[in-house]
């Protein structure tokens, strides 16, 4: 199997529900898993220094002393990657400082692995700060997003 071929087959899974798939010839062996399996664990917060309304499924939950401005809600890196303010080279950012945003909007796209993952606010309000610049590595839990 060509390099091209393998690149194919990432392209056209990566947006199924495949739970497992394997392939083996010769010195090749190509293991896929995909799917959208949620895993629950309890999860233990001291949430003695959490700033009322910040708490969110998706986010994870910043103390008043992680949040510089005091004011506003965080949105961190849910993953390891690159960090794009747009959809494309040639295309404006989803937000810029000031611009409204909506829960459940779009925000950033992070690359892990050439995989494009959407960044979407789990708040509405309004973009104060960005955190990173395009094309800047990210780690996972870095501040990407203050909106307030």
């Amino acid at each position: 199997m060509e390099f091209e071929q393998i690149l194919q087959l990432i392209d056209h899974v990566s947006d199924s529900e495949v739970t497992s798939f394997q392939y083996e010839k010769e010195n090749v062996k190509i293991s896929v898993k995909c799917g959208k399996k949620e895993v629950s664990a309890p999860v233990f917060v001291d949430t003695s220094n959490v700033v009322p309304g910040q708490i969110s499924g998706k986010q994870e939950i910043i103390t008043a002393e992680e949040n510089e401005g005091g004011k506003g809600n965080i949105i961190k890196s849910p993953l390891v990657g690159t960090f794009y303010k747009a959809p494309g080279e040639e295309e404006a950012p989803f937000v810029k400082i000031g611009s409204r945003v909506e829960k459940g909007q779009i925000l950033a796209i992070v690359e892990a692995m050439k995989l494009m993952n959407d960044i979407e606010s789990d708040f509405s309000g309004e973009v104060a700060e960005i955190y990173v610049e395009n094309g800047q590595p990210v780690e996972y839990g870095q501040p990407l997003f203050r909106i307030v």
